[in-house]
């Protein structure tokens, strides 16, 4: 081989190898090749029915001393609330998605090429933020034609059109499995009379469509943003030209807005298409209500803390997050209490007498509340109960039960109370409304019956004249009319209206027009004063029942909204751990590495050398190698850096320290690095090593 032939060889390993592991394999003694390996005895899973597995689902906590009851209670208890927390979000996003559906559903069965001008009918749905939206709108519009028997919808994204003939053909064989399934289309391939065609010719589409019957074919092309324009335009025009044989309709996902997307399109495409604009929900609504759904529900038994609350609704408006997405972070925080948390087995309902024993009331006097509750009880004078806490486990639970009870309806008043404000802030309020999640931050805190905004909103409700009044109180719901006192007030200002009809609306002393200006000389100076008016009986009895209700409002916020955490026993029903859903949500993995190659043992079940030493032997090889770099400059000798790894290993295993394994575990440590963009070949020193990254930044 020619020397050039050689070095170009060379060159070829040297930059292969600084992509590969290196590996030792050392084969462990085994039987000999005649003899027969054992023969393993079938385990089969069917029999234990699915409740084994379960079981094992959630680990015993209480450091292992829980018992196998109230493990599987915790598990029974997630799947119930989850389940049943899944069911009210499916029919938020169902509802959300009705108008929409029903609209576009109409659009398509009632236009057609006739009444479009001989353009193509076209739909263009603008989804905003709220991007998965379109995925389920499409999935339920599909089902409705399908099931109607008047077509399909055929959902094409941008990589799958990269040409005009795979785009062709990627159309004609989702039209076909969609109702056909794969083995149908390849039977409508081989089993058609005639010449065969090919895969994107739209004679093939045409053949399908008689055969069904089709009506409606609609075309969504998902994120029509994304695609070429000449491509796009070359595709509407193929359609255009078959519009007398297949049915199409055209749907197009867009992001931005029609003015932008029309503007990059050329006006030869644009003459070609005919329709109307959709608009769907924004997913801020969306997750809004979900929301609103976890917290404020008659019967809800688990809820959200302020901490997890806004860790939530940060992301939600940093990012561009789904409604789908914000329901899988809901499930992770409801898996975090329910797995990790032993007291969540109080959520489930049943309580067998393991409970009451044992280390599950140690847990409970190691609570912060608990401790609260105890201060609480002395400072009230009813310390002698006390020591009964501490020293009976049957009396503990009883009573731990209760007040788990009490919690839990406390939380479901505090909520109501919040729904309460929402309701009146929506006629209070201008254009800039306030959201049910703010103000459940607010509650959950502990400070909402104190805030500006209940303050500014009972403000406004005594400016409000009779009419408004009557017409707030009638957009609140029953139940909340029932259990709070505007019930009443609502009655008397009835009685109010059928007595005093003939004089219209009722006005107070806190409206504007019930204040005059009086004008007095003094000493030749004219000075202007505000009074307030003679009111007539009608007003004053409104202005009377207008401060029965502000005083009953008043003494309803302050006596419902209080602090969560002073409840005993919230760490059961509520979750208020920010760390696992932001380290989740939100993850740092660079932090995460160098913490795992710095403290290999934070990680690792073995323990750390006894010796105290930085490094050490006992190390994972990349940590060793990692830590030796740290200690360099922003150039690393290699030929240095391989003296130092080889003395840890000689330092510990002395004269048995075997030099080709510990050169097998370096080249392996310094590839681990390099696939971490660690360090780099330097171009300065050919036998040097560039550091990239600096540890904490």
């Amino acid at each position: 081989m020619d020397p050039d032939g050689i070095e170009d060889a060379l060159d070829l390993a040297r930059d292969r190898s600084q992509y590969q592991g290196v590996y030792v394999y050392q084969p462990k003694p085994g039987k000999a090749s005649s003899e027969r390996p054992t023969k393993r005895r079938k385990v089969s899973s069917i029999g234990n029915g699915g409740k084994q597995s379960d079981a094992h689902c959630f680990l015993p906590l209480l450091n292992g001393e829980e018992t196998a009851e109230c493990v599987q209670l915790r598990y029974d208890a997630y799947k119930q609330l989850w389940s049943e927390q899944e069911d009210k979000i499916q029919k938020i996003l169902e509802d959300v998605d009705a108008g929409v559906l029903t609209d576009v559903l109409s659009f398509v069965r009632n236009t057609s090429p006739q009444t479009c001008n001989g353009c193509i009918p076209t739909a263009l749905v603008t989804v905003g933020s709220n991007v998965s939206s379109l995925s389920r709108l499409l999935s339920r519009l599909n089902d409705q034609l399908t099931t109607s028997g008047e077509g399909g919808v055929v959902v094409l994204e941008s990589g799958d059109a990269p040409n005009l003939k795979t785009c062709l053909k990627n159309i004609i064989r989702a039209a076909v499995t969609n109702t056909e399934g794969n083995d149908g289309y390849q039977k409508f391939l081989t089993d058609r009379n005639g010449p065969r065609l090919l895969g994107y010719d739209l004679d093939l589409l045409y053949d399908y469509v008689q055969r069904r019957g089709t009506k409606k074919l609609v075309l969504a092309l998902r994120d029509s943003e994304a695609f070429d324009p000449g491509l796009l335009t070359d595709l509407l025009s193929l359609f255009k030209s078959w519009l007398d044989r297949i049915p199409f309709t055209v749907l197009l996902g867009i992001s931005t807005s029609v003015e932008l997307f029309e503007g990059r399109l050329p006006r030869s495409c644009v003459s070609m298409l005919q329709g109307k604009h959709f608009e769907v929900q924004e997913a801020g609504n969306c997750v809004d209500r979900i929301y609103e759904s976890l917290q404020a529900e008659p019967n809800a038994k688990m809820w959200l803390g302020r901490n997890v609350t806004s860790t939530l609704f940060e992301r939600a408006s940093d990012y561009f997050l789904t409604p789908e997405a914000f329901s899988r972070m809901v499930k992770y925080t409801y898996m975090s209490h329910l797995f990790a948390n032993p007291l969540s087995a109080f959520l489930e309902g049943s309580t067998p007498p393991a409970m009451s024993q044992g280390r599950f009331c140690e847990a409970i006097r190691n609570l912060p509340s608990f401790r609260m509750f105890c201060e609480d009880l002395v400072e009230s004078g009813g310390g002698q109960e006390v020591p009964a806490l501490l020293e009976n486990d049957e009396h503990l639970f009883e009573q731990a039960l209760k007040h788990f009870e009490a919690g839990q309806q406390n939380m479901r008043r505090i909520f109501q109370a919040v729904r309460l404000i929402h309701a009146c802030l929506q006629h209070t309020q201008g254009a800039k409304k306030t959201s049910f999640s703010d103000l459940s931050v607010h509650a959950l805190s502990g400070d909402l019956s104190e805030s500006p905004i209940v303050d500014d909103m009972l403000a406004i409700v005594r400016t409000l004249n009779s009419y408004k009044l009557a017409e707030m109180l009638k957009t609140l719901p029953m139940d909340m009319l029932d259990q709070t006192p505007l019930g009443e007030v609502q009655a008397e200002l009835k009685n109010l209206h059928e007595e005093y009809s003939q004089f219209g609306p009722l006005g107070s002393e806190y409206s504007i027009n019930s204040s005059v200006v009086k004008t007095t000389v003094v000493q030749q100076r004219i000075q202007l004063s505000r009074d307030k008016a003679d009111l007539p009986e009608q007003d004053i009895e409104y202005t009377q029942l207008l401060d029965r209700l502000i005083s009953a409002l008043q003494g309803y916020f302050t006596e419902t909204l209080i602090p969560p955490q002073d409840l005993f026993l919230n760490e059961a029903f509520l979750f208020d751990l920010r760390n696992p859903v932001k380290e989740t949500f939100a993850p740092r993995p660079r932090f995460a590495i160098e913490r795992a190659m710095t403290s290999p043992f934070d990680y690792l079940f073995s323990s750390p050398d006894a010796s105290g030493a930085r490094i050490s032997a006992k190390q994972p090889a990349t940590a060793i190698l990692y830590q030796l770099y740290l200690e360099s400059g922003a150039l690393v000798n290699v030929h240095d850096l391989w003296q130092a790894f080889y003395t840890v290993f000689e330092n510990d295993q002395g004269k048995k320290c075997d030099d080709r394994i510990v050169m097998t575990l370096f080249y392996g440590a310094l590839s681990d690095l390099k696939s971490f963009g660690i360090v780099k070949n330097s171009r300065k020193k050919a036998d040097h090593l560039a550091k990239v990254a600096w540890m904490g930044l």
